[in-house]
């Protein structure tokens, strides 16, 4: 197992860190290996993009038709006819 010290931490990350460990009942150690472990696992997942996450929330929602491409255009505000 490798082992490695982290230096000029600050205390206040310090005290949260502790504060999250007692929350997970972990020691403090164990919940810096397991914020590490979730991170490194997480880097290499595919995330939707912002448009896809969209799209699969309202899928269901009965929407049938297409809705314009807005890339590349100026974003404006809406007009509601007041």
């Amino acid at each position: 197992m490798a082992q490695f010290i982290v230096r000029h931490l600050e205390d206040d990350v310090k005290a949260r860190l502790k504060r999250r460990a007692e929350r997970h009942g972990r020691s403090m150690e164990e919940e810096v290996r397991h914020i590490l472990r979730n991170t490194v696992k997480e880097e290499n997942k595919h995330v939707p993009r912002l448009g896809s996450r969209i799209a699969a929330r309202f899928r269901k929602a009965g929407l049938t038709a297409d809705l314009p491409e807005l890339r590349g255009q100026v974003a404006r505000s809406a007009d509601f006819g007041k």
